[in-house]
């Protein structure tokens, strides 16, 4: 409460909340954290360093992959240093225009991964349903072209309700519910007229988030509709094998996201923790599990990661 008396509501500084309730155990709770991060970080610099250096890698499939490593990793250096510096007790408060910055970067990422996951399932139903033409429609050209595309996507779009943020009056207690800003934490705390804020966001939820999930569930009914056209019923295993990963993926991503919805929209009588985990969740599970999924699923990656360990323990 000290710390918020020291700050006046119209303040350009907002107290991050860390995890009420458990202060005295934040040099516990910086333990598993800190190993989170470790491990989303080597998870995420692993699979990038097996596509770069396994030439049998170079294909559409893990050029997509390592787009969405990248992702990962930029997703938990975009939070790591407000979540640990809070556990660490280094940080407590941050400015307007670091948490506005934070937010875009929060948000632009999420759209990216989205996209990028859109993007696999295209590869997939390409590689399913018109295997001779994948080799002429998923060119190295056409694969620069649909990453630059991705990245407009994401960065582009953002700014006019990020930027909007610096401009409006900020006279509520000046408390974020994360360890991290979001855009919907600093439009609640705004007494201004946030129509703008709302509107376009929910825009940009519908045709970025919404949007990739809908098409993605095409993709894969038609995908689905091409392998029962497959006689062979080990030829329809074996196709449907190759989408695993992706499916895993899309789950971990999509599901906290929804989640953490739901937490904000119907659970404002829950405890504040419970916001807290879940806010946590969506940003550390995708990254997280992503490097584990293709790890263990994908046959070429298990294969060269296993290769680098016994070629270290040789030396």
């Amino acid at each position: 409460m000290s710390a918020i008396s020291t700050l006046n509501y119209n303040s350009s500084r907002f107290i991050l909340s860390g995890f009420p309730g458990l202060e005295g155990e934040y040099l516990w709770l910086s333990i598993p954290f800190s190993s989170i991060y470790a491990m989303i970080f080597l998870g995420n610099f692993l699979v990038l360093h097996v596509i770069r250096t396994e030439p049998s890698l170079h294909k559409p499939m893990f050029y997509f992959l390592a787009i969405l490593a990248l992702t990962d990793l930029c997703m938990g250096l975009s939070t790591m240093c407000t979540v640990l510096g809070i556990l660490w007790g280094f940080i407590q408060e941050i400015s307007l225009d670091t948490c506005i910055a934070q937010s875009y970067f929060i948000h632009g990422l999420s759209f990216m991964e989205s996209s990028v996951l859109l993007t696999m399932a295209v590869d997939r139903y390409i590689a399913i349903c018109h295997p001779l033409r994948y080799s002429s429609i998923l060119t190295n050209d056409r694969i620069m072209k649909i990453g630059v595309g991705i990245l407009c996507r994401s960065t582009l779009l953002i700014p006019p309700v990020i930027i909007h943020l610096k401009f409006l009056n900020y006279c509520h207690p000046p408390i974020l519910s994360h360890s991290f800003c979001l855009h919907q934490d600093l439009i609640r705390m705004a007494c201004s007229d946030i129509r703008f804020n709302s509107i376009y966001g929910l825009a940009l939820v519908i045709s970025n988030l919404l949007l990739d999930a809908v098409l993605i569930l095409v993709s894969y009914v038609m995908i689905w509709h091409a392998v029962l056209a497959i006689a062979s019923q080990e030829e329809r295993i074996k196709s449907l094998q190759t989408c695993v990963s992706h499916i895993c993926a899309v789950s971990v991503f999509y599901i906290p996201i929804i989640g953490l919805t739901m937490v904000h929209r119907f659970g404002k009588h829950l405890s504040p923790l419970v916001h807290v985990f879940m806010g946590n969740v969506y940003i550390l599970f995708p990254p997280l599990m992503n490097p584990i999924i293709y790890g263990i699923k994908t046959q070429q990656i298990r294969r060269r990661v296993q290769r680098l360990f016994y070629l270290k323990e040789m030396c």
